[in-house]
């Protein structure tokens, strides 16, 4: 695979004769829409020969929603070695919520491409909220705890799921160690029936970094206790902050180098994010909310509006601005070229694998990047 920059005065018909590469090809690994638009700084996958021999292994992971589309799983599932099913949860006496629609063809679509379904455990309170009053229960009251480890045990062996991922956030630092020793409870238990246990972390880059996420996640307890971890590594640029990166490279280089000195590099996948963010300027915290969107759509946008997309050179991030309707907007996301470099960061630090939050949206070009790089990993 090769990666092309889209200049003035390229189309796809250019592009396909100069690179000798065919145009149904490009059409289809870049998943560009009649009429065939280009955006003038769009990155390009473009397919130049075979794959390389000896790739070396990746585990990669990919979290998603029941109600995903059929062709996006069905589209996704040749590059992923674990689907996480989003998600259980749990009442505060231990009883296992279910998700709200029926995850069954999650879980039989997994195995049809030997990758293993894993559910996703997460202390949603009412709200819809993480809760640290739920996740306070469950970590400190034995009878609770118990009841929850049986009532997985049950479901995993009932729904065919093939291991647990743990994705609790704003832990009470108070409930650090009692977190961790949860977490070692549940793999002893999941263990037995012959599956791993994940956990989900935050972005930590120093044992006393301050902040409700960061605090009652305790890495070195953690990665003792979890059989494999993952690092959140994105959402610097959210929801509710001021337009920046997604995943910038500098900051998950920083977490990194942390990580690496806590958990066994071995044990650890790279989080990696599906989606970019459109800002509408100015930014103004408090009042400002970004609109979520895909990597495919933002190029979209871009073309729209006659965008020129930009690379951050220490963010290794695509972005751009546009006007429409008066207001200025600023987008943030995720093209080949900041895929292409958090992959390298894989293999400088000896990963495991790869995590996507999430894989609602299709975005071939990085499923065929990612398998032209590594080897995928399957039952």
């Amino acid at each position: 695979m090769e990666i092309y920059i889209v200049q003035p005065g390229d189309t796809v018909d250019s592009i396909a004769w100069e690179q000798g590469v065919p145009v149904d090809t490009i059409l289809y690994n870049n998943q560009i829409p009649f009429p065939y638009r280009l955006a003038v700084g769009q990155a390009l996958l473009l397919s130049k020969g075979e794959s390389p021999e000896n790739a070396p292994p990746l585990f990669s992971g990919g979290y998603a929603y029941p109600f995903i589309s059929p062709y996006v799983l069905e589209q996704t599932l040749p590059y992923l070695s674990d689907l996480y099913v989003f998600s259980y949860g749990f009442t505060p006496d231990g009883d296992l919520i279910s998700p709200a629609l029926d995850d069954s063809f999650l879980i039989e679509s997994a195995k049809r491409y030997r990758v293993s379904p894993i559910l996703t455990l997460t202390p949603f309170g009412p709200d819809g909220q993480f809760s640290n009053y739920l996740i306070s229960q469950i970590v400190n009251h034995p009878d609770s705890q118990k009841n929850l480890i049986q009532q997985l045990l049950e479901t995993i062996q009932e729904k065919g799921f093939q291991g647990v991922d743990i994705d609790f956030e704003y832990i009470l630092p108070q409930d650090r160690v009692a977190f961790a020793d949860f977490v070692g409870n549940v793999r002893q238990a999941v263990n037995t029936l012959g599956y791993p246990v994940s956990i989900a972390l935050a972005p930590k880059i120093s044992d006393d970094q301050p902040g409700l996420l960061y605090e009652g996640k305790d890495f070195a307890l953690l990665g003792e206790a979890a059989d494999t971890a993952l690092l959140m590594t994105y959402e610097w640029g959210y929801t509710y902050g001021p337009p920046m990166a997604v995943a910038p490279l500098n900051k998950v280089r920083q977490v990194l180098d942390y990580a690496i000195t806590r958990i066994s590099p071995e044990k650890l996948s790279l989080g990696i994010p599906n989606y970019g963010y459109d800002w509408t300027l100015p930014f103004v915290k408090g009042e400002s909310k970004a609109r979520t969107i895909g990597n495919v759509e933002a190029v979209q946008i871009a073309i729209q509006n006659q965008a020129f997309i930009q690379f951050d050179p220490i963010a290794q991030s695509p972005y751009f601005t546009y006007e429409k309707d008066g207001l200025e907007h600023e987008v943030w996301f995720e093209d080949v070229r900041s895929l292409q470099a958090k992959f390298a960061l894989i293999s400088e630090y000896g990963l495991r694998g790869a995590g996507y939050w999430q894989i609602m949206q299709l975005f071939r070009a990085n499923w065929l990047l990612l398998a032209d790089t590594f080897w995928i990993q399957k039952q």
